[in-house]
């Protein structure tokens, strides 16, 4: 594809400039290709069920809450995460890149798209239940209003910020030590200022700020859960006469989604570096980073596929089971209030309290 070959300023001031080959690599035998396989195909596997069974159990909670929403749409991000695998399995086991343009086009776009949706959702539910908190709301059920326009927001901004990576992600050709050329799915801008600019605004818009407000929510909720340790400790009228009762489910949330957030930054902090390093290799010419060594950080990145909803769920049969070994387990199902007053005369409130 000679149009695809467009000259840029790494072809005219580096004549021997080689492009970041992604996914793409030349390379004899068959050992790698088969352990790339066997690796992602695990990963596919177990994220596919992982996100299908998670999405079913949400859904079919008899009372849907506008976090709960979001959460799913986390789970659907991560099925659309995964769908990119056989592609970039392709990739791997051709080579060459063989599977056109349009495709090329996508490929990073969709993966990028993901983790931006991946990362707002888990921010929106923070934000959501912190106001709840801070308003000293109940656990409210689903508002269609608002949790259509939250993820309108959070796919519109994700498709925004990535759309980069679609229009200068292309395919063209370039040479092997040794071998004949061969065409690889790169990205090519018009500039090195340019890619500099768009990397560190990616960084900051899509990953530091939503990162920042999660942790800005739970320092919020740990405030809260801080105080109400020390409210406990009060005599039992002024708590009943100054305090306001709720749900224990809601700070369950918090805590899952807060291992949720550690998965997300652990997993995907890796990827970021790595395009970061990417980026180093436009003023650094010795600076080389393989194809096998992006493969398995983007491995490692699609782990986070499968674990957030194992995470998630984990979450909530331990807790349940924590019940049973405490015999609190009530006829009632353990879902279907968000907020009771009911306490053991003989135990401490199991309930969160929150002082007005």
């Amino acid at each position: 594809m000679e149009e695809a070959a467009v000259t840029s300023p790494q072809d005219i001031f580096r004549p021997n400039w080689t492009y970041f080959t992604f996914f793409s690599e030349s390379r004899d035998g068959l050992a790698m290709p088969v352990v790339e396989t066997v690796a992602l195909s695990v990963i596919f596997v177990v994220s596919l069920l992982a996100n299908i069974c998670a999405i079913t159990l949400l859904a079919r909670k008899k009372r849907l809450v506008t976090a709960n929403c979001f959460v799913l749409n986390l789970f659907c991000a991560d099925l659309l995460f995964i769908s990119t695998i056989p592609f970039i399995l392709a990739a791997r086991w051709s080579g060459a890149w063989t599977m056109g343009d349009l495709c090329c086009h996508l490929l990073f776009y969709v993966v990028s798209l993901s983790g931006c949706v991946t990362i707002s959702s888990l921010a929106a539910v923070s934000l959501e239940r912190m106001v709840c908190i801070m308003r000293l709301h109940q656990a409210s059920s689903c508002d269609p209003k608002a949790v259509a326009g939250g993820l309108l927001g959070i796919w519109g901004f994700s498709a925004l910020t990535a759309l980069p990576l679609c229009v200068f992600f292309r395919v063209t050709t370039q040479p092997a030590n040794g071998k004949e050329d061969f065409q690889i799915c790169t990205m090519i801008w018009p500039s090195v200022a340019a890619e500099f600019v768009w990397d560190v605004l990616f960084v900051v818009l899509d990953f530091l700020i939503p990162g920042l407000s999660i942790v800005i929510g739970y320092t919020k909720i740990f405030k809260v859960t801080k105080e109400t340790r020390k409210n406990l400790t009060m005599s039992s009228a002024y708590v009943e006469s100054q305090q306001l009762l709720v749900s224990q489910k809601d700070y369950k949330l918090f805590r899952t989604l807060m291992v949720l957030m550690c998965s997300f930054f652990l997993m995907w902090s890796p990827i970021v570096v790595t395009v970061l390093m990417i980026l180093v290799r436009n003023f650094k010419k010795d600076f080389q980073i393989s194809s096998s060594f992006f493969f398995w950080i983007m491995a490692f990145t699609f782990t986070n596929s499968a674990l957030n909803p194992i995470l998630y769920n984990v979450s909530d049969v331990r807790h349940k089971w924590w019940q049973v070994l405490r015999c609190r387990l009530s006829d009632k199902k353990l879902d279907s209030s968000d907020t009771t007053t009911q306490k053991n005369e003989n135990d401490q409130p199991d309930l969160s309290i929150i002082a007005k």
